[in-house]
């Protein structure tokens, strides 16, 4: 028997010791584990903190993009008006040179049709100032040809001129020349 006993002390130790083997690996599993959640969850937790961060980083862009978009946005604005005043002036601008344009030819015109009849009114002075040079150089002939026969003496003068009247009887040419 008292082997018997002995082994059934040494059965119930090691039953004993089972459990409290099993208890030691469940708490070392229990430790694993819960290290290995608390390092997954301050990896997360890490993740989570770089999320918000970037986040935060990504709504301070999200902003400074949604101000400079608004600054553009009226400078585009400000540049389209202006744009349009600018177009209003020329197009102001133009049309009053257009006018004046418009004036000068019209002035041109006037000056050309002014220069036309001063030159037709200068031909006609021209051609009256032709004929009375001829005139003019017929007379001096006439008193060239007196000249003469007053320096040949007065002798025979009545007889030349057959008219009883000594006066002359030269009637002037029309304006025109012949040539």
């Amino acid at each position: 028997r008292p082997d018997l006993a002995a082994a059934l002390r040494e059965l119930r130790a090691q039953y004993e010791a089972l459990p409290a083997r099993n208890l030691q690996a469940a708490e070392d599993w229990y430790r694993a584990r819960c290290a290995s959640l608390h390092e997954r969850a301050a990896r997360s937790q890490e993740a989570v903190r770089a999320s918000r961060r970037e986040a935060g980083e990504c709504r301070r862009q999200l902003q400074a993009r949604v101000g400079e978009m608004e600054s553009l946005r009226g400078a585009h604005e400000s540049l389209e008006r202006q744009l349009q005043e600018l177009e209003e002036r020329h197009s102001v601008e133009a049309a009053g040179l257009q006018d004046t344009i418009g004036q000068l030819e019209a002035d041109l015109r006037n000056t050309k049709t002014e220069m036309a009849r001063h030159l037709r009114e200068y031909q006609d002075l021209l051609n009256v100032k032709m004929a009375l040079d001829i005139e003019i150089a017929a007379y001096r002939k006439l008193l060239e040809g007196e000249e003469n026969l007053f320096s040949m003496g007065s002798v025979g003068l009545p007889a030349m001129n057959p008219l009883p009247n000594p006066t002359y009887s030269f009637q002037p040419r029309s304006s025109t020349p012949s040539f």
